[in-house]
Parts: C-alpha cells; structure tokens; sequence
C-alpha cells in the first residue's frame, strides 16, 4: 500500500510539473556540445549540418517514468543566419506530449579582430498534451471523453561572444496556455520561463590540446517563482579536429543551495564527424534514493555537408 501511495503522489507530482512545461524536458542534454537544444540563438553556429538525437530515462527503477526522446537539427544558410529544427516524444506514466519546435537566428559581427559577435534567435513552438484516459481504472466514472489540448507558443533570445566567453539569455513559451480542457482553477496557464547561460572555455595557450570550460545555467518559472541553477565543469583533450570531454553538473534550487537535486558526471567524444554524449543524474534525497538512483541521458550525432562561411559570426 505504501508503495503505491508513493507512486501515486510521484506522478501527481511529475503530472503538475511536465503540465506547467509543455516542452521538451531540460536536463544536461545542452552540455553533451548540443547547446541549440537550449536556445535558438546557436542556430546556424558551425560549419555542417548539425544533427543530434537525445534520450532521457527518468527515475531508473520506477514503473512509468518519464522517458523523452527528441531530435535535433540546425544547419547556416547564407552567411549570417541559421535555421533548426527539434522534435520531440515525451511520456510519464498516462500523460503524453509531442511537439516540434522551428527555430531562426541570425549572427552579427560586433569586432572581428577580438572575435566579439552577436546573435538573435527566434523559435514557433507546437505542442499535443494528453491524458490517455482509456488506461484509467479510478472510480471516477465522470471522466469519460479525451483529454488533450494543442498549444502554440514562441521563445526568444539574445547571444553574446567574446573570443572563448559566452553568454546567452532567452524567455520560453511566451503566450499563455490553452486552458479550455483542463481544469483552470489549479493548472497554471502562465508558463513563461526565463534563462541564461554562460561559460568561458579556457586553454593555457593556444597550441595546448587542453581545455578547461566552466559554465553556469540559471532557470527561473515565472508560474510560481520557483528558479534553479547548474553549476558545470568540462575537462577537454584535443586530438587534431577530435576530442574527448569529461565533467561534471550539479543542480540545486536556488533557496536550497546545499541540496543538490542531482550530481551529474558527464562525458563524450567526437571522433571524425560523429559525436557521443552520456551523463547520469546522481539522486542523492535519502527519501528518493531506494526507490531510483537516478536518470540517464544521452546524446548521439553527426555533422553533415560541411559548408565554411566566409563570416566568423558562425565559425
């Protein structure tokens, strides 16, 4: 019985969250070198078209956890601006959701000589959220018809680098939810949230094949004030156009700095034009931990048609 209270009280309270989002979920996904995931202002930013396939397995060890998969593509046309696209397929427990998200950005060079550009990124959002009713076995017999709704929102964005340092600010879902088939008293139908991210890849010099790359996600919910933060390392080896990477995220609420939501080691490689990307989120709640130790998340893809454009503002 205390087993399925748990369960019961995990999915009302993963149904609450993933309801108030309608979007792909945001784990470490943007640190396996996949940062279009995040934002639409690094579309375009490279000189292949970018294709990248993400995993998220939630709760290992749970029945009817949330698992995500979603795609990702962005690609440079002409010589300043981006294109990209993203699919995704999130399921948790007798909710589902799919959308797709088109995103635009467009670069500027602000001083070529010290390498300092600027980007805007735009993205149109759609997304499909039901409730697969026909699995529900409750006693509520009222509930009888679908329960789903088709919302269509926008992201915007602004990106700044400087030689190695970047940062990037952005604001989701910026249109107000449908709330016309749910209940609108207790779901949130404000769903605009807020990020940055920056981080700064340091070498000793510029022939050294070692680099070292701090950075920082800042997450607020405007729905109900809530914000976290990720704190990120990333230890890279060069071999010529290859690399390696290893670090390391950790992810706290901002009013409870000292207790991580997770600890997350993450590592990688490209070889040739092939990339690979895994991390788990280490769940260190003692309450939580007997029950799942964490969430695996990885990243497969590869870099096509290669096309060098004659504006740094996308190298």
């Amino acid at each position: 019985m205390f087993k399925r209270i748990l369960f019961a009280i995990s999915l009302l309270t993963a149904l609450v969250s993933k309801g108030q989002e309608l979007t792909v979920p945001q784990l470490s996904q943007y640190l396996a070198d996949n940062p279009f995931v995040m934002s639409p202002t690094y579309a375009g930013i490279g000189d292949h078209v970018k294709i990248r396939l993400n995993g998220l397995t939630q709760w290992v060890g749970i029945k009817d956890a949330p698992d995500t998969q979603s795609l990702a593509a962005d690609a440079r046309i002409g010589e300043r601006s981006g294109l990209g696209m993203l699919l995704y397929n999130d399921s948790n427990g007798n909710t589902k959701q799919r959308g797709a998200r088109v995103s635009f950005a467009h670069h500027l060079t602000i001083d070529r000589y010290d390498d300092k550009f600027l980007s805007f990124g735009l993205s149109y959002s759609f997304n499909q959220f039901r409730l697969e009713i026909e699995n529900f076995n409750g006693p509520d017999t009222g509930i009888t018809d679908d329960r789903a709704t088709t919302n269509h929102n926008f992201d915007v964005g602004i990106l700044y680098r400087w030689d190695k340092f970047y940062i990037t600010a952005n604001a989701s879902n910026l249109v107000n939810k449908d709330l016309t088939r749910f209940n609108e008293i207790y779901e949130p139908n404000r769903l605009r949230n807020y990020f940055l991210y920056t981080g700064y890849r340091y070498k000793k010099n510029k022939n050294s094949d070692f680099e070292i790359e701090p950075s920082l996600f800042f997450h607020y919910f405007e729905s109900d004030g809530r914000s976290e933060t990720d704190l990120n390392v990333k230890f890279r080896w060069y071999d010529f156009e290859d690399y390696y990477y290893a670090g390391l995220s950790y992810r706290f609420l901002n009013d409870q700095i000292g207790t991580p939501l997770y600890i997350a080691p993450i590592m990688g490689l490209k070889k040739n034009n092939f990339y690979f990307g895994y991390s788990y989120q280490l769940i260190l709640e003692r309450d939580l931990i007997q029950y799942s130790t964490g969430t695996h998340v990885l990243t497969l893809g590869v870099d096509l048609f290669q096309g060098v454009s004659n504006c740094r503002c996308t190298y």
